[in-house]
């Protein structure tokens, strides 16, 4: 764990080089450079057991196999993407680091990578930690620039680990050093009533920052795919069709 007398410099830092001529706005077309940095967060905590495991791994596989994705990937002016994978639970893990996506090929081969993605152990939701893991290791080592970077978490439960920091504290250090957090609660169990609330007011954040609920696990693929176009697209957050609730962040 990094000392919090250290934190400062690292948000210095990272706010520095996304503030490079270039690095946020895209004037610098290199090889390196992608429309969007998509840091995907996947709760694996002890509420998430196998089968709920693969319907969230499969829902995401599944969306880089789609040729809609495929083409939303491929429709910016880079024509590439970014995408990271972190596992979730007790302690973050970047499970999937940096892949540079630039053709069908790039996003069928990270499908099979995620496919075949073991599940980590871990018993609590620990969001506070792993948005810490976000801005002091994630971030700060993206090995190319990005016109935008988005964190995107998924989950079926609030945060429940006692941090030595809120969410909310952290969400909010996060979007200080530029970054966009959406948020895809999943609704299921004892929480399904309250969660995409929770997530709204203490996960989502920054530029057009968004929550669009699954309405269960078995509903994870299908609003995986809508957020992830959004994401990636710059289509309006606005919900194309019912039932999902997307809920835009500091809207009622």
């Amino acid at each position: 764990m990094i000392e919090r007398s250290v934190r400062p410099l690292l948000v210095a830092i990272a706010t520095a080089l996304l503030m490079q001529p270039g690095a946020r706005d895209g004037s610098a077309q290199t090889p390196r450079s992608v429309d969007t940095a998509l840091i995907l967060a996947i709760d694996v905590s002890n509420s998430v057991d196998a089968r709920r495991y693969r319907l969230q791994i499969d829902g995401i596989a599944d969306a880089l196999d789609a040729p809609s994705v495929q083409a939303a990937i491929l429709g910016g002016p880079r024509q590439a993407i970014a995408i990271g994978i972190i596992l979730w639970a007790d302690r973050p893990r970047f499970s999937i680091p940096w892949v540079r996506i630039a053709s069908a090929a790039d996003a069928m081969a990270l499908a099979g990578k995620v496919r075949r993605l073991a599940r980590q152990g871990g018993e609590f939701t620990c969001m506070a930690q792993m948005m810490r893991f976000v801005a002091d290791k994630v971030t700060a080592q993206m090995p190319m620039r990005a016109a935008r970077i988005v964190l995107d978490v998924s989950g079926d439960g609030r945060e429940n680990c006692n941090p030595e920091a809120a969410p909310a504290e952290l969400r909010d250090e996060l979007v200080a050093i530029g970054l966009t957090i959406n948020g895809l609660p999943i609704l299921e169990g004892s929480e399904a009533a309250t969660l995409a609330g929770w997530y709204g007011e203490n996960a989502v954040g920054g530029p057009g920052a968004f929550v669009l609920p699954a309405q269960g696990f078995e509903d994870f693929g299908r609003a995986f795919r809508q957020k992830f176009i959004t994401e990636i697209s710059g289509l309006p957050a606005g919900p194309p069709q019912p039932p999902p609730q997307l809920t835009m962040h500091g809207q009622p």
